[in-house]
């Protein structure tokens, strides 16, 4: 008899795309070790045996002798990550029939007609009786079910031909959440492990090395970036009771009954260690207590019942506490201390790589058209955090069923499934949903993208490529910046005449380097209170900060900060100038921010602003010259019915001295001189723009100018 030869095997997590499809993967020469091949199925022992098809592992995870898994297979095989488990080759009968119970909490479920549908959705799927298995549905995202039992017993592959029934549900629970669920956070995601799993299952160590476990962990960031979810996923991942909290449900009206609350809860905890206590929105029962008034009296006791609680568990290794936030500066100084919450994790805005993998993760289980590119979209959603992508896969499913909304009959009690088939969702749905969600972290300064593309845009070839060198290069080829260990300017100051392009320009970047915009007319944050306008700039550089890669755009700057000394109200203006000196020399800090400021009066703004370190480039906008006039007017007479002697350089020679606005308001002109003429004449003949239309335009600019 041939002996199956097994290998020991460290579980590790598994990529996004592989959750829900029952693979494991393994190293290729594992693979030979255990004489399987590719698609093979193995059998995976932890506490208790499951079944999984095998696939080879991502390049980048070769040589590291583990086994992906999922967070199924996990719980089907009873192990966490990190632990080990025995791997063999084994054989799988063709299922005849399996039962099948549901767990997810779910509307009821038509047994006959969605356990046909569901079939189709597990075909090729191995799995032994008391699995947990899930099936990927469009719209309600998933389905967990277990595994009742099947026909013949022990391992089978479900077919085709398999007959599904589905029982009435026992005991229902919530989705689960698993760390494959968690998208772009993976290092603060190991950070939180290690606090939190690492006390509750090996406090031998701590013993070991003489100290005392961590206590507390406090999760900050924007809404939206994941700081509920890592709890959620944690308490699942872990054996320990996991108990949970928002901040505002231990306030009572009764005297004492806040503090009582808060004592009932760390006494549970503490009855069921080991155990973790999720405390959300813990800066609603933990605020300053400097900053209460008298008659806050409650809000005070519930602070010290709550510090005397985290400073006072007996068994501090057996409880932890996760406290989440996104104001964290709101929360009493004596909460944050060691000993109290010893480690603060700041859950930052996704970037692109993360947003890839957010956008992997919800878009699982959705069919997708060939045309939809997940890259492409990770790129262009710059300052979205997780809920914001969320949002915008559930709006592009949303479009996809508003196409097939005229063919459903409504007298139905269902839609039938040939129709729910034929729903998929194109790039073009992204496009739409995209107009509809906006990123969370920057909504209050959210300026949509402008449409201007550098071609639109006729001369200025020098000052389109510093600005290309200046905010491209350093987002495309950040390598080369990093070798030759030099940093991309900070900020970056229009100047010249109006009407010469610098608003266009700074919209055309904004476009053309597809990042964040946020636009501030200066004298919009100007106002008649005391420190606001200094906290108005404060808030525009955090948001920016958040937001980053980002261009900040000042627009008549010379109102925000001009000379000191020569304004009548002197004294703000200066505060807001310093305020400004300030941010932008920590600019530093605010990686991946450019700031870009607009004026025609240069000579009005204070000297200080201006030195090098703050504002590197002067990009002065001078008047066109003939060659750029040439291609202003091209730009502007594009797509229009030009007759045959129109020329744009001969046009370009009588427009000395003009700006490039002006030359737009010539083309508008000779457009209306067209149409009215056409207007006049019966709408006889084709209408065409011709040579004294544009005559007439530019004769009406110099009149107006008075020249």
């Amino acid at each position: 008899m041939v002996k199956v030869k097994s290998l020991n095997l460290r579980v590790a997590e598994a990529k996004a795309r592989d959750v829900g499809r029952g693979i494991a993967r393994i190293d290729p020469q594992d693979l030979e070790t255990i004489g399987a091949e590719v698609g093979d199925i193995i059998e995976i022992e932890g506490k208790r045996k499951t079944v999984a098809k095998v696939m080879p592992a991502y390049p980048e995870d070769r040589g590291k002798s583990i086994i992906q898994m999922d967070g199924l297979l996990r719980g089907n095989a009873q192990v966490s990550l990190d632990e080990r488990v025995n791997v063999q080759k084994t054989g799988c009968s063709p299922a005849d029939k399996i039962i099948l119970s549901p767990l997810t909490l779910t509307r009821s479920i038509s047994r006959e007609r969605d356990a046909k549908y569901i079939g189709t959705l597990l075909d090729g799927l191995p799995l032994i009786e008391g699995d947990t298995i899930r099936a990927n549905l469009f719209g309600t995202r998933s389905r967990d079910f277990t595994v009742t039992s099947t026909v013949p017993k022990g391992a089978v592959l479900v077919r085709s031909n398999t007959r599904i029934e589905i029982k009435e549900r026992g005991e229902a629970r919530g989705f689960k959440i698993s760390y494959e669920d968690i998208g772009g956070l993976g290092k603060e995601l190991q950070r939180v492990r290690e606090m939190i799993e690492l006390p509750l299952k090996y406090p031998q160590v701590f013993e070991r090395l003489g100290i005392d476990p961590p206590k507390g962990v406090l999760l900050h960031g924007p809404p939206g970036c994941g700081k509920t979810l890592i709890a959620r996923a944690v308490a699942n991942e872990t054996a320990a009771y996991f108990t949970h909290i928002t901040g505002p449900e231990i306030m009572g009206k009764f005297y004492g009954e806040s503090e009582a609350r808060l004592r009932a809860v760390f006494e549970e905890a503490k009855a069921n260690a080991p155990a973790i206590l999720f405390i959300d929105e813990i800066d609603a029962i933990a605020p300053k207590r400097e900053e209460m008034g008298g008659e806050k009296q409650v809000e005070r006791r519930v602070v010290a019942q709550l510090l005397a609680l985290m400073d006072g568990l007996e068994s501090r290794g057996e409880v932890v506490v996760i406290g989440a936030t996104n104001i964290p500066n709101s929360l009493d100084t004596a909460l944050r201390r060691p000993g109290r919450f010893d480690r603060e994790i700041a859950i930052s805005i996704p970037d692109q790589r993360g947003r890839l993998e957010i956008l992997h993760i919800h878009t699982r289980g959705m069919p997708l058209a060939q045309d939809v590119g997940l890259e492409r979209l990770s790129q262009i959603t710059h300052g979205f955090v997780g809920a914001d992508l969320e949002a915008l896969c559930r709006e592009a499913a949303m479009n996809a069923l508003r196409k097939i909304m005229p063919s459903i009959d409504f007298q139905l009690d269902e839609i039938p499934y040939e129709t729910l088939l034929q729903l998929e969702v194109t790039m073009n749905d992204f496009r739409e949903a995209l107009k509809e969600v906006e990123p969370s972290a920057i909504r209050e300064v959210f300026v949509e993208v402008p449409d201007v593309k550098w071609e639109d845009i006729g001369g200025l070839d020098e000052v389109k490529q510093k600005l290309i060198e200046a905010v491209e290069w350093p987002l495309k080829y950040p390598d080369l910046f990093q070798q030759a260990n030099t940093k991309p300017p900070k900020g970056i100051l229009f100047s010249g005449p109006p009407g010469t392009g610098k608003t266009l320009a700074a919209k055309a970047l904004a476009n053309e380097s597809e990042v964040n915009f946020i636009s501030v007319k200066g004298p919009e944050l100007m106002s008649k209170y005391v420190g606001e306008s200094e906290r108005g700039v404060r808030e525009v550089f955090k948001k920016a900060k958040q937001a980053s890669p980002c261009i900040l755009f000042f627009d008549e700057f010379d109102s925000l900060v001009p000379e000191r000394g020569l304004s009548s109200d002197s004294q703000v203006t200066e505060r807001v100038i310093s305020q400004f000196l300030t941010e932008l020399d920590g600019l530093e800090e605010l990686k991946g921010v450019l700031v870009l400021a607009a004026t025609n009066r240069k000579d009005l703004i204070d000297s200080a602003i201006l030195r090098p370190g703050r504002f590197d480039f002067d990009l002065e906008f001078p008047l066109p010259d003939v060659k750029a006039r040439t291609e202003i007017f091209k730009v502007h007479t594009r797509g229009k019915p030009l007759a045959s002697d129109v020329d744009p350089g001969a046009l370009a020679q009588e427009t000395e001295g003009i700006a490039g606005s002006d030359i737009e308001a010539i083309c508008r002109e000779a457009s209306m001189a067209a149409i009215r003429e056409s207007v006049k004449a019966g709408f006889k003949g084709k209408l065409q723009i011709s040579r004294k239309h544009f005559d007439l335009a530019i004769q009406s600019l110099r009149t107006r100018k008075g020249e």
